[in-house]
Formats: C-alpha cells, sequence, structure tokens
C-alpha cells in the first residue's frame, strides 16, 4: 500500500487501484462515499507511445496542461457517466490524481511500474471539438483541460483531501481575472462548409507536426500566400513571436507592413495570456497574429480586439485548415 504520492514515481496499477481505492480499470476511476466522489484518478498515456499520424488527437501533455478526450473512438461522443463526474470538482473541491502510462504493459523490461505520477489534477474547463473517428469520419467529441499540479512533490494519501482543496482554492484565487477563457469559441461549429472532413484531416496532419516544424510550416504557407522576408525566429518557450513577415502585393493597401506570428502546435485552447504576451513582443508599428491549430478563448478574442489595444489577429485550427485547402498548399509530410 502506497502511504504518499511523489510527482515522477512509477506505480503500478494494483498499487494505484488498491491504495487511492478506485476501480482497477478505465481512464476515469473513482472513490465513492455515498455516491459523493471523496477521490478521483484519470489514467492517460505518453504520446510517445504513440504514433502522431496513426492518432493526431491522442491526449497530450503540454506545459503545466493535459488534454484529455472523452472516451469512444467511433460515433458521436455525449457528456454522461464517468466524463461528467469529473467537473463535479469545480463545486467539491476533491483531489483528481494524474497518472500517465510510460511503456506498454506487455513490455517486460519494464516490470510492472508502468504509470508515473503526474500530480494533483483541477479541472479547468471542457469543450466539444470535431475530430475524424477510427473509420475516418467526423464526429463531435469531448475535450477536458486539467491544469497538472507538481509542486508539493511527496503528497500523503491520509491528507490528500485537505492539500487538493487548498490546491484548489489558491489557484481559483490566481485565475480570478481569467473566467472568460474557460468559453471556448469552435469556428467549426459556424462554418458552412461541405467539405469538413478534408479541413478535419489537414488539421489532423497539422496536429502530428513538432511543434518547431509547425513554425516552418507557417512560414512556408505564408511564401505560398504571397508575404516576402518571411524567416522563422530562434526556436524558444518564451511565448514570443516565431515567424516574421512581409505583406506581399496581393494586399497592396498594406503592402511591406511587418507582420509577427505566434504559431501554436496545440491542442488544448489559446487563452488572453498568449494574445496578451504577443502584443507585448510586438515591435513598433508591426501586426501580430496568433495562428494554432487549435481553438480560443472567448477572452482571447475579446482581449484580441479589446479598444485602444493593437489589434490581433487570431487564426483557429479550423481556418487555418481551410487556407490550406483554399489555397492548394500542398502538406510535406
Amino acid at each position: 500500500m502506497i502511504e504518499a504520492l511523489e510527482v515522477g514515481r512509477l506505480y503500478s496499477n494494483e498499487e494505484i487501484f488498491k491504495s487511492l481505492k478506485v476501480g482497477n480499470a478505465g481512464g476515469i476511476r473513482l472513490s465513492l462515499l455515498d455516491k459523493a466522489i471523496s477521490r478521483a484518478v484519470v489514467m492517460t498515456s505518453g504520446q510517445s507511445l504513440h504514433a502522431a499520424g496513426e492518432n493526431p488527437y491522442h491526449d497530450r501533455l503540454e506545459g503545466d496542461i493535459l488534454i484529455y478526450t472523452a472516451a469512444g473512438k467511433l460515433g458521436q461522443q455525449t457528456l454522461a457517466g464517468m466524463n461528467s463526474r469529473l467537473i463535479e470538482q469545480k463545486t467539491f473541491d476533491f483531489p483528481i490524481h494524474g497518472f500517465s502510462l510510460i511503456a506498454s504493459r506487455r513490455d517486460k523490461s519494464v516490470g510492472p511500474k508502468h504509470w508515473k505520477y503526474l500530480g494533483l489534477l483541477e479541472y479547468l474547463r471542457r469543450y466539444p471539438d470535431t475530430q475524424l473517428d477510427a473509420e475516418g469520419k467526423v464526429r463531435r467529441v469531448w475535450l477536458f483541460e486539467f491544469k497538472i499540479h507538481h509542486e508539493q512533490g511527496a503528497l500523503p494519501l491520509a491528507q490528500d483531501s485537505a492539500i487538493a482543496s487548498q490546491v484548489l482554492i489558491a489557484s481559483r484565487q490566481r485565475m480570478l481575472n481569467t473566467s472568460d477563457d474557460d468559453e471556448i469559441v469552435d469556428q467549426s461549429v459556424r462554418a458552412k462548409t461541405e467539405n469538413v472532413e478534408q479541413i478535419e484531416y489537414v488539421r489532423g496532419k497539422l496536429l502530428a507536426m513538432e511543434p518547431r516544424n509547425f513554425e516552418f510550416f507557417i512560414k512556408d504557407l505564408l511564401v505560398h500566400c504571397g508575404f516576402s522576408d518571411v524567416c522563422v525566429t530562434r526556436f524558444s518557450a518564451d511565448g514570443g513571436v516565431d515567424v516574421n513577415a512581409r505583406t506581399g502585393g496581393r494586399i497592396w493597401i498594406f503592402e511591406n507592413t511587418l507582420v509577427q506570428v505566434q504559431a501554436k502546435r496545440w491542442l488544448h485552447s489559446v487563452g488572453r495570456k498568449e494574445v496578451a504576451e504577443l502584443r507585448g513582443s510586438l515591435q513598433p508599428f508591426a501586426r501580430g497574429a496568433v495562428v494554432t491549430t487549435s481553438h480560443f478563448s472567448k477572452a482571447a478574442i475579446n482581449e484580441a480586439s479589446e479598444d485602444g489595444k493593437n489589434p490581433i489577429g487570431l487564426v483557429d485550427g479550423f481556418r487555418l485548415s481551410k487556407v490550406v485547402l483554399d489555397e492548394e498548399f500542398h502538406l510535406a509530410l
């Protein structure tokens, strides 16, 4: 039996379900007391175990955010059963423990301990997304975003409820001014188009790219669309400018305007923070744009067009993929 969970340490499935008193199978496992959740566990797997091209929508760890796709590989997904219960953390502050599979269960060289402890998970938001299922058909799915809290290091299980409550209250206090980030705008819902499957196929290819390769893809697409002096900046993780370009003759009224782009090959949503960071990184008189494979929050959209501030262009994954098709740009994958 485990007395404390340590971030980064490996555990067996048996240790997890016996010590945390949850089910022994499934991606979402609950410990119930009089039908109320006292503790939850989310089991995911590292992206390195899966070929991105095989399933570009697979659960991802992006920074301190876990993007978790609801269960079901075929058909439309609904918010029901186990999925719906994770949302209750917003009200009841129970601990959610995150584990990531680091090796195939059939890999005997690793031993029985395949699960790495990520830390406490804070449920942030959920929203519908458009994806292709295992048969290549368009469907609606639900994405969950969790913030990973690993600052505790070692977490005594006898105190996990009290510690989780403190962590969640403090985190929400810090995020009081970003509540609009919980509302995600999905452009594909509004789009009136007949080639959604093609668009989503392209978005899947873009999601399969490495982040650095995605920046070079944006460069090549801008060149293809008539921009000049296009260059990718030095790779960094500071939230700044990724690609510089100047408008060409096709945008004649603003020809030779400096455009600075932040490229986000993300599955999780882009919020207000990223838009504000880009604006702060712009050169004088430059125009800025955030281009992503995912979606923007309502707060990001409001920040981009707020009165008195330099406007920021926003291109989400659906719009970007449609541009690739409309401009007949060949994806070199």
